[in-house]
């Protein structure tokens, strides 16, 4: 008989099972083949939970050294590609464990003593999540840089402002990439808060009661570096909870869906203005295809898979929240279902981040240290669009309103002023004098200074505006913020 129970997964689970497991319920079963990428989480935890299982006297000072040499030793071997990763030992967990044991004997056995598979996973996912928000809060404020770097090139150049996608009143490029600074400032703070949820130990929960041991669960909270704001240990307070619960993982996939919507609306804007119709950008073409039969052509390949991978993360987002909501305390293997999803949204999420972020600020040229390929701004087809929809009609109005007309009163004579310069087929800074005073006696030469677009853009001067005084407040303000 074999001194090490995983030495014969193959043929029983334990000694309790009078038969292996089927081939097909083997595959269906395992996870190893995705959950290896918890190795460093699983092993940063086991550590820390020797560590502590050796200071509270419950296993020797040798067999904590045993621990750490092994350990050692399987880091090396999983950098180097050498580790074998097997399908009967079902999960990361039990791989790492069963190759401790073979290299340190008794020692890689105790070293389960007081967690669970349960409590265990649990820790490493968060573990690992907790280095890939931080990792994609850092891409969040990449991309935030990129669209600033934009914003200051752009300051007075007008854009169409739309509502419904029809030209409303003329504002500053700049203030419209602003827009999604602000978008993206909101992530990053959601991604901060995520994070203190998720930065909490599940481990020493054991399965789902706790343990008889006597364990110190402060001191692996610590260790790990689950700590509050103000350097306390982080614990999960209720077994039950700890092991069952994938909250932090449902909350982090919605706040990743955000993102994702977020660059999804954005993307559409770069589709559009991007066509011919528009002609308001380019982008670089490293960031562009073209079509097998038009030669002519060069797609938004990039902006337009972003939007189509939102509709994939917010999938996972509602996957999770189905694998959760039917499960009753404590743990059930439906929780190994988490990880996939998990794993896709981090991943397409780091992605897109740093694509987009190259994609609107340009690729640093290492030759000449210099950012190249971000986009490329035509401001004459801007301005030209944004006259073409009488952008300034609500300018015309504000200055009868100053006048001394009631704004509904405002509103309608503008209607009809608007309605004579279509039927000339002129923008209302083109029609004379004579004919605006037809519509109201009180309009003066000074309302040309009104009607134009440049002075409809300086006007709106006001905290959030899109005059260029304000928009550089702005910017000066998000540059600040993230220094």
């Amino acid at each position: 008989m074999s001194k090490n129970q995983l030495d014969k997964k193959s043929e029983a689970w334990s000694a309790l099972f009078s038969e292996p497991m089927s081939d097909l319920v083997k595959r269906y079963t395992a996870s190893v083949f995705f959950d290896k990428r918890l190795w460093h989480a699983d092993i940063t935890g086991s550590l820390a939970h020797a560590e502590m299982l050796a200071a509270q006297g419950i296993i020797s000072a040798a067999d904590h050294a045993a621990i750490q040499d092994g350990m050692a030793q399987i880091v090396a071997e999983i950098e180097t590609g050498k580790f074998e990763w097997k399908l009967d030992l079902e999960d990361v967990h039990l791989n790492i464990e069963a190759r401790l044991t073979q290299l340190v004997g008794d020692a890689g056995k105790r070293l389960h003593t007081g967690r669970s598979r349960n409590d265990q996973v649990a820790t490493d996912v968060r573990l690992w999540l907790r280095t890939e928000i931080d990792l994609i809060s850092g891409l969040l404020t990449d991309l935030q840089k990129a669209l600033l770097t934009v914003a200051q090139q752009n300051v007075d150049v007008i854009l169409p402002g739309f509502t419904h996608l029809q030209v409303a009143q003329p504002v500053s490029f700049g203030h419209h990439m602003l827009a999604y600074v602000e978008m993206f400032a909101r992530d990053a703070e959601r991604m901060a808060d995520v994070r203190r949820r998720v930065n909490r130990l599940p481990l020493g929960s054991a399965a789902l009661a706790g343990t008889s041991y006597p364990l110190d669960r402060e001191r692996v909270a610590k260790t790990l570096g689950m700590v509050d704001v103000n350097g306390a240990p982080a614990v999960c307070q209720n077994s039950l909870d700890a092991v069952s619960d994938r909250d932090f993982a449902i909350e982090f996939t919605a706040a990743a869906s955000l993102v994702m919507v977020h660059v999804s609306r954005f993307s559409e804007e770069l589709i559009l203005w991007m066509s011919q119709n528009f002609g308001f950008i380019k982008i670089a073409d490293r960031f562009t295809t073209g079509s097998s039969i038009m030669p002519q052509k060069k797609n938004p390949d990039v902006p337009e898979l972003a939007r189509g991978k939102t509709g994939r993360v917010v999938g996972h987002l509602m996957g999770l929240i189905t694998l959760m909501k039917g499960q009753p305390l404590a743990y059930n293997k439906d929780n190994q279902e988490d990880k996939e999803p998990l794993f896709d949204t981090v991943d397409t999420l780091k992605d897109t981040l740093r694509i987009f972020a190259e994609m609107v600020g340009g690729q640093l040229n290492p030759d000449t240290g210099k950012l190249e390929g971000g986009i490329t701004v035509n401001a004459i087809a801007m301005e030209q669009a944004a006259l073409k929809g009488y952008a300034t009609a609500t300018d015309l109005a504000d200055y009868l309103v100053k006048k001394g007309l009631p704004f509904r009163d405002a509103h309608e004579t503008v209607a009809h002023a608007v309605k004579a310069a279509i039927s000339h087929s002129v923008d209302l800074s083109e029609l004379p004098l004579t004919v605006l005073q037809q519509f109201n006696p009180n309009i003066e030469k000074d309302v040309y200074d009104v009607l134009s677009l440049h002075g409809s853009l300086h006007a709106r001067n006001t905290l959030g505006g899109t005059a260029p005084a304000q928009v550089e407040v702005q910017i000066a303000r998000h540059l600040k913020r993230l220094a």
